[in-house]
């Protein structure tokens, strides 16, 4: 039993004795650093660093690796141990000391780089020169385009400066004279004078004064140019009154199905111009009369000249509505389809016009509004009834009452060939 617990506490302590520190020359031989293996000049691999065995010298024989190798030489005895010529560091001793940690120094400042030189100051005049220089000969600066579309290639026009101050200065202040003035003069008017009352007072009879058809023409034309004169004037002043109020994206929503709306309304409202040419054309025609109504101070004078189905006041509402509402329809349409029009000028005037006149047919339109509802005492009944009274048609248009009398008295009273014929009631 002590044999074998002797034997096992031998096979236990055997590697610890095999791994003890060699004393004498065998130590000093073991502690010398091998060198690494170099790729010699006949361009073969140098044979692996061998094993190094307790107790034996390095290099000795009895410790080269018995395994195969490839090549003549490799693994002979006697073998050259190949050298390196790097410096080797010895093994053991002390380690060097750890780096001392320093402060952190600033980034050195980037070098700065100027930006290039202005494309305009690489030897050619700066724009706005040759924007002046080109204004002053009526010309434009243009490119060179490849596109049938030559007109793309128009840079710079000088026509297109001032139709920009006219779109932000001649404009806005024509609509505010236009609509804001008229719209202060009718209420002044109407707080001073009043409306304009029936001297003799109703007299309890009517007559048929415009048809269904007419009444409903009038009133598609009425919505259709309110419709229009509504989103045009968000195109001119809703940027600055209406932005403010309902924030940038609802004025843009509204501003867009403005746009909608006023591109379909439009053609209504040249049916209408159309229809209201064919109904009253021929008792517009100016006469005589006419002239005299003016000289005596139209509705506002003291003296009464005799006057048709219109008088002149009427006559000119009707020609500015109907050849203004005719040059407006053209213009818009011409923005509505810029490729009708040969350039950007021909865009440009078209604006002109259309702004101008739809700013000064608003201003006549309210007008007509106040004078047609209540401005004058039984004048709305005409376009809401069709029926006027006849001491009001008496007043304003006696000659046009007269006629319609007599065609009444024709169709009602029996003539002068059948009066005798017509027999005598049963008793």
């Amino acid at each position: 039993m002590i044999a074998r617990l002797a034997l096992v506490l031998a096979l236990i302590a055997a590697p610890a004795f095999a791994q003890a520190p060699q004393e004498g020359p065998n130590r000093a031989a073991a502690e010398q650093p091998q060198a690494p293996p170099t790729r010699e000049a006949g361009g073969e691999n140098p044979p692996p660093q061998a094993q190094q065995a307790p107790g034996l010298p390095a290099g000795d024989p009895s410790v080269q690796s018995t395994a195969p190798e490839v090549g003549a030489g490799r693994g002979a005895p006697n073998a050259p141990v190949p050298q390196t010529s790097e410096p080797q560091a010895p093994s053991g001793g002390e380690r060097p000391a750890a780096p001392v940690a320093t402060a952190p120094q600033p980034p050195a400042p980037a070098p700065r780089i100027d930006p290039p030189i202005p494309f305009t100051g690489r030897g050619g005049p700066p724009a706005l020169e040759q924007e002046l220089e080109a204004a002053s000969r009526s010309g434009t600066i243009e490119g060179r385009v490849t596109i049938p579309n030559q007109s793309a290639g128009l840079l710079i026009q000088p026509d297109g400066r001032d139709w920009r101050q006219f779109r932000n200065e001649t404009l806005v202040t024509a609509g505010i004279l236009a609509v804001v003035g008229t719209v202060v003069v009718l209420a002044a008017y109407h707080l001073l004078r009043g409306p304009i009352r029936l001297r003799s007072g109703r007299s309890g009879r009517t007559v048929q004064r415009f048809t269904f058809a007419e009444r409903a023409n009038h009133w598609m034309v009425a919505t259709s140019f309110v419709l229009l004169a509504l989103t045009g004037l968000n195109i001119t002043f809703g940027a600055v009154m209406l932005r403010p109020l309902v924030g940038p994206y609802t004025f843009a929503s509204l501003t867009y199905w403005g746009q909608v709306l006023h591109h379909t309304v439009a053609f209504a409202f040249v049916v209408g111009l159309l229809l209201m040419a064919a109904f009253w054309i021929a008792q517009n025609i100016p006469t005589r009369r006419d002239v005299e109504y003016i000289k005596a101070g139209g509705p506002l004078g003291s003296r009464h000249v005799p006057t048709g189905k219109f008088n002149a006041g009427q006559k000119a509402l009707f020609w500015l509505v109907l050849l203004g509402g005719a040059a407006v329809s053209i213009s818009g349409f011409l923005l509505m389809a810029p490729g009708l029009l040969d350039n950007v000028i021909g865009q440009q005037w078209a604006h002109i016009v259309h702004g101008l006149l739809a700013m000064g047919m608003t201003a006549v339109i309210l007008g007509h509004a106040y004078i047609g509802s209540i401005g004058m005492e039984g004048a709305f009944e005409a376009m809401r009834d069709g029926q006027v009274d006849q001491n009001w048609a008496r007043e304003h248009h006696d000659l046009w009452l007269e006629q319609k009398l007599a065609e009444a008295r024709r169709t009602v009273a029996p003539s002068d060939a059948t009066r005798g014929t017509t027999p005598a009631p049963a008793e």
